[in-house]
């Protein structure tokens, strides 16, 4: 496989300030992601915005080639001509000077050096099989991410694991989506969020737990606000969240007592007749069972646990009981939890046992974070086969070695260690050298200053990202600079299953280059390029995933190619080939299980339910607070690496790091509003300027987790089954008067 060099002569023209910077959008050759001149548009340029999974679709407005402006899509059938601060900003962040312009290495003396690429990859290869040359095969690691395209995942995970020989990768996804992975898997026989956006329209009643969508996801909340059905949206939350706010419903409940309170809300129901025994008898597995483990969980013992009253109780059940058209949304709140796959499948039993799934606007339906996590829980070959494949399965190897004209015998017979396997690994020994793509682990990962002092300890650590100035690269022995959403071509797979295209609009700068270039430099440097002999472009990589799709839950054998993507605005999965009458083409909006069927042996989805276990750590005379997070604003995106670069988006958000407290609380401490105070946890501690509000409830306090210092106090605790971090609950002290 020959991976071309990017010419890089080209000197760009620059202007400074937000929105109004020329950037060059200039033909390259075959495999760095950008598009040949001929496919060029001439006046403008559709493609998927790169923050979160809501996959909205933005259009660059070009001049003499040049982009010069977002605007959101008008036809794109997510958005519908709306965008959110980031979108309208997504441009900026690509051209801050602080961007990697060359490939560094780091010194004896602990400087970073510039290097070339030839060097940099040699260097790549030489370290990394010197680690393990010395520990094992199995001593190198990556981390990746859910926010490069799919073809790049793809790529990066089938050259660690076929190439290079290790095992154990994992991405930031398991930070956000393993829950939901997980919950769909055992419940529905496959990874499968079954909704589609218009949902959000259609239902006369929708439930978000532990989600805040006016923030986090704006433009879904907007296809909320344009339901025109008048609906009750319920809202579980501990926060009186903006989205609590517009609700018509609003449960302050304790924090991390959802699950009790979802399985009383079952029983409820099944006491007030709404069980819809016709459809579980079909296409269930297990309603009886269930029926019998939420009888304890009665009024009271909800009410003692949430702190709701038995009222409020009575009339969440009633308004659901009362519905035609049922929706359950959840995201971090439930995902980030010490039980998370067992309350994601609370949500998901509540739709089965009342049949509210496969129609319009009804559903368990999971809202996935960052722009690429669902084409990273299919496709990048970390913890499951590339395309929803099982290690452990031989025919699963077989086809995957076929379709990739691979030897079989270097296909892995077991999955990776998970993320938390992975740094317990470092701290072990067992883990020397480690590579880390387009995230910022070192500000994200739970427990912060147990994860970075774990990164003195490698022999060898890569960084991969748009800025070597990040918290993770600042600590890299060797840094590769790599090009940004808006500088490359491939797909993103968004929360309801759209499979969307993202082209180039701007040449990455000096010496950058797209991942999917950089990892077949280094499948060359490596010596394994003639694995990969087929990946010779992003649009062929997705070719191959399409082949290796085919015949799986996920499907998408019948998209033709990307012109195809753009066309539709984007097409769901599954789309297998043939689909339908000869020549049909996919409607905008498809659901999952309308048939009933759902991805199991015999195509039943399956109860599952296990009892409520307290947190692992509760608030006592010392910490006495209990410590929620969440996201800040919609200028704010996780570790504001992009978002902090754009002076827009700054003056929509708080400078600094502040702590939201309710005011009886602060009164009783003597903490006055705007002031500073030192927020402790037995792991490490911050200092925040104090937000006075009765948003947060008497005994609770929250932090954005967008500042870099927030992850010193949160606690390592992983619910047993996804193995996600339980960001949402620790203890903290206040004191007033830090400096």
């Amino acid at each position: 496989m020959r991976f071309s060099w990017t010419d890089l002569s080209l000197s760009l023209r620059r202007h400074t300030g937000p929105m109004t910077e020329e950037l060059a959008l200039v033909p390259a050759n075959d495999a760095t992601g950008l598009l040949p001149a001929s496919r060029l548009p001439q006046t403008t340029a559709r493609l998927v915005c790169g923050f979160c999974a809501t996959g909205c679709g933005l259009t660059a407005h070009l001049q003499d080639g040049r982009a010069v402006n977002l605007t959101a899509d008008e036809d794109y059938p997510v958005n519908l001509g709306m965008a959110c601060p980031k979108g309208w900003e997504a441009l900026t962040p690509l051209a801050s000077p602080d961007r990697g312009t060359t490939p560094l290495l780091r010194r004896p003396n602990g400087a970073m050096m510039p290097i070339d690429w030839p060097h940099a990859t040699a260097e790549f290869a030489r370290r990394m099989r010197e680690v393990q040359a010395r520990h094992g095969l199995h001593s190198i690691a990556f981390l990746s991410t859910g926010q490069i395209c799919t073809e790049e995942m793809a790529l990066l995970g089938c050259l660690f694991k076929f190439g290079m020989g290790g095992l154990h990768c994992d991405s930031n996804t398991r930070q956000c989506m393993a829950t939901a992975h997980v919950a769909y898997k055992q419940s529905f026989g496959f990874d499968a969020p079954p909704y589609t956006y218009a949902d959000l329209e259609e239902s006369d009643v929708l439930v978000f737990v532990g989600s805040n969508p006016c923030i986090a996801h704006p433009i879904m909340w907007q296809r909320v606000m344009r339901n025109a059905h008048r609906p009750e949206i319920l809202v579980l939350d501990p926060r009186t969240t903006e989205t609590a706010m517009a609700a018509t419903q609003h449960y302050a409940l304790r924090p991390k007592s959802d699950l009790t309170v979802l399985y009383g809300l079952a029983r409820r129901l099944a006491e007030m007749g709404v069980v819809n025994r016709a459809f579980a008898d079909a296409h269930t597995t297990g309603l009886d069972a269930f029926l019998e483990f939420v009888q304890p969980f009665t009024v009271e013992k909800v009410a003692r646990a949430s702190g709701l009253g038995a009222a409020q109780l009575e009339r969440m059940a009633r308004t659901i009981a009362g519905g035609k058209r049922v929706s359950y949304w959840w995201t971090m709140g439930v995902n980030q939890g010490h039980e998370s796959t067992r309350t994601a499948q609370a949500l998901i039993n509540l739709a089965l046992m009342t049949g509210q799934i496969g129609r319009p606007g009804t559903g368990a339906n999971s809202i996935t974070g960052q722009c690429n996590a669902m084409g990273s829980r299919l496709y990048s070959n970390v913890t499951s086969m590339i395309g929803g494949h099982d290690f452990a399965h031989p025919n699963d190897r077989r086809k995957v070695s076929e379709v990739l004209e691979i030897p079989r015998r270097i296909i892995p017979e077991q999955k990776s260690w998970a993320y938390d396997q992975i740094v317990d690994g470092i701290r072990d020994g067992q883990i020397r050298g480690l590579w880390v793509v387009a995230t910022n682990s070192a500000h994200s990962w739970i427990n912060q200053g147990r994860f970075n002092g774990l990164l003195d300890q490698l022999e060898f650590l890569v960084v991969q990202d748009l800025y070597p100035n990040t918290e993770t690269a600042r600590r890299a022995h060797l840094y590769l600079p790599a090009a940004g959403w808006g500088e490359k071509e491939g797909t993103f797979i968004n929360s309801e299953r759209r499979i969307g295209l993202v082209r180039p609009v701007k040449r990455p700068p000096g010496e950058a280059l797209t991942d999917f270039d950089i990892f077949g430099r280094l499948a060359e440097a490596w010596g394994c390029g003639h694995l990969f002999r087929k990946w010779t472009s992003p649009e062929a990589a997705f070719q191959i995933l399409k082949d290796l799709s085919r015949g799986q839950p996920c499907d998408m054998s019948g998209i033709r190619d990307y012109d195809m993507l753009e066309a539709r605005g984007g097409v769901q999965w599954p789309w297998p080939e043939p689909a339908g009458d000869a020549g049909s083409e996919p409607a905008r909006e498809r659901r999952l299980f309308a048939d009933g069927r759902f991805f199991t042996e015999d195509g039943r989805a399956r109860f599952f339910f296990s009892a409520p276990r307290p947190p692992e750590e509760n608030v006592d005379h010392h910490y006495p607070f209990v410590l929620l997070t969440g996201r800040g604003t919609s200028a704010q995106w996780h570790t504001l690496t992009r978002t902090d670069r754009s002076d827009v988006l700054r003056a929509l958000a708080p400078r600094g790091c502040y702590v939201e407290i309710n005011p009886a609380d602060a009164a009783r401490l003597g903490i006055r509003a705007q002031s500073r105070v030192r927020v402790q946890s037995r792991r490490g501690s911050l200092e925040a300027t104090a937000y006075l509000t009765p948003t947060v409830a008497e005994g609770q306090v929250f932090i954005p987790m967008h500042y870099p210092e927030v992850n010193q106090l949160t606690l390592s605790c992983f619910d047993p089954y996804s193995r996600q971090p339980s960001y949402k609950h620790c203890a903290v002290s206040l004191e007033a008067g830090a400096a």
